[in-house]
């Protein structure tokens, strides 16, 4: 079985994306390393040549579902049409905010193992890429709001933290409709729940 994997490419990327697959539909409680191991078609043992427990291969996979959600946020950010500055580093933001409560509604899984607590286990916190772009949620967010101190709309002295702010907002209202009491909310509470703590957000900074 495990030549099989080795023939169409590199087995520890294999592994990791059988537990991205695997926690789509079941969440961080699916990826343990036999049941990624039978996915991805090659024995057990082979997948403790690249992980060291199941905490190593959840923290790969965990890495994976973040930067599903940081690519939606990207993609998000790319649809804003607005032309003025001002008006856009808004919009920018709220979509931003937007697709992280998307993703968590549409992608339980992926949710959930992204915050399972497995990305700390031998990781450290994320640096921009030199060419202002990547996929790390944390690292759009503080673009979204350098881009609100570029353009005169959040005074400097306020930017430090103001990620912290933004994101444990979003976060927290995600979790209550995922997991929490807000999570059978109608429809067309959903959307005021979202625009009431976006804007909640904005007068904040």
């Amino acid at each position: 079985m495990e030549n099989r994997t080795y023939h169409h490419g590199n087995l520890r990327a294999a592994l990791v994306a059988a537990g991205v697959e695997l926690a789509r539909t079941g969440g961080p409680s699916a990826v343990v390393l036999r049941a990624v191991s039978r996915e991805a078609g090659v024995s057990h043992n082979a997948a403790y040549r690249h992980f060291a427990d199941h905490q190593d291969l959840l923290a790969a996979v965990a890495a994976r579902c973040m930067e599903q959600l940081g690519l939606l946020m990207v993609e998000r950010t790319a649809q804003v049409a607005a032309d003025d500055p001002a008006p856009r580093a808004w919009a920018r933001l709220a979509a931003i905010g937007r697709a992280y409560v998307d993703f968590a509604l549409t992608e339980h899984g992926w949710f959930r193992t992204a915050f399972s607590g497995a990305a700390a286990h031998g990781a450290k916190h994320p640096r921009p890429p030199q060419d202002g772009g990547g996929t790390d949620p944390y690292t759009l967010l503080a673009a979204r709001l350098d881009e609100l101190v570029e353009v005169g709309e959040l005074p400097p002295e306020r930017r430090p933290g103001a990620e912290y702010t933004a994101w444990s907002a979003v976060h927290g209202l995600a979790d209550l409709l995922v997991d929490g009491p807000l999570r059978d909310l109608p429809a067309d509470e959903l959307g005021l729940a979202v625009e009431t703590v976006l804007a909640a957000v904005a007068r904040g900074l």
